[in-house]
């Protein structure tokens, strides 16, 4: 049986009386490449952030490699706000920051390219090494730490030549090709070593060439690093071409789960997606 890696248990995410997440229950594998799909505002990213401890859940536990994580129950004014039930929770809170969660070997791309528009291919990279840094401010001013900074330069420039970024390295972020910058984030979060990798939209604004060149991409990049990948993606071809189940849901509820052809033909998901026509 595969280990899992990923697993949400009633997570809830609730602003004021918006509930942007409701009540979400989901688990992923060893080496599965899983989706998370939904029409605009169901609340994919809103899961995401949960995941990763930008946002610490009303209700609800996230647990990656059996490891909680992350466990809430709602607090002060949302215990009476909140719209469900967390009884069976328990009631210690746990929550873990964004680089405490990245450092356990949870990496993550964001919806909106998210790169340090200052530096260079290799510096946006290099930044990402320094999270598994063991010199400190001592050992740095006195040059103690040189054999290790070399040791992390070789593994940036590892990963831009993982991604096909190497002629590119010391070019500004910002000035690479979208589908490059792209590409780069990838490599930012291929260099802190993770062992899931959440790409949020990684197709956003790309043409159906370079959407195709992707999937292929994200199953090499699978591979090669044995990586577990959950991402969230419009580009249905894409979704269903390279995952292995794919998770649905509308307005932060899940309404679906299964492999690709079960999610095509769900009459649930195809009313989420295009609506019910009026008679």
């Amino acid at each position: 049986m595969a280990e899992r890696v990923l697993e949400l248990q009633h997570v809830t995410m609730q602003f004021g009386g918006v509930v942007a997440v409701d009540n979400l229950s989901m688990h992923i594998d060893q080496g599965e490449i899983v989706a998370l799909i939904g029409p605009n505002g169901a609340g994919k990213t809103t899961a995401f952030n949960c995941i990763t401890g930008v946002y610490v859940p009303t209700a609800g536990q996230v647990r990656y490699q059996g490891q909680v994580i992350v466990s809430a129950q709602p607090q002060g004014k949302m215990k009476a706000l909140y719209a469900g039930s967390y009884k069976d929770f328990p009631s210690q809170r746990v929550t873990s920051t964004p680089d405490a969660i990245t450092k356990l070997g949870v990496a993550r791309t964001f919806q909106n390219i998210r790169l340090f528009k200052t530096q260079t291919a290799f510096e946006n990279v290099l930044i990402a090494t320094h999270l598994h840094r063991s010199s400190n401010l001592f050992t740095a001013a006195l040059r103690l730490n040189h054999r290790e900074e070399k040791q992390l330069r070789e593994h940036a420039l590892k990963m831009l030549e993982a991604v096909g970024l190497m002629d590119e390295k010391d070019e500004l972020a910002t000035s690479l090709p979208y589908g490059k910058q792209r590409r780069l984030e990838i490599a930012r979060a291929l260099a802190t070593n993770p062992k899931l990798l959440l790409l949020d939209e990684p197709a956003a604004g790309m043409n159906p060439q370079e959407t195709d060149a992707l999937g292929q991409f994200i199953q090499e990049v699978r591979e090669r690093f044995d990586l577990t990948i959950f991402l969230i993606e419009h580009h249905m071809d894409l979704v269903m071409d390279i995952s292995e189940r794919i998770y649905v849901i509308d307005f932060g509820r899940q309404i679906a789960t299964g492999l690709p052809q079960e999610i095509q033909d769900n009459p649930d998901v195809v009313t989420a997606y295009l609506g019910v026509e009026e008679e």
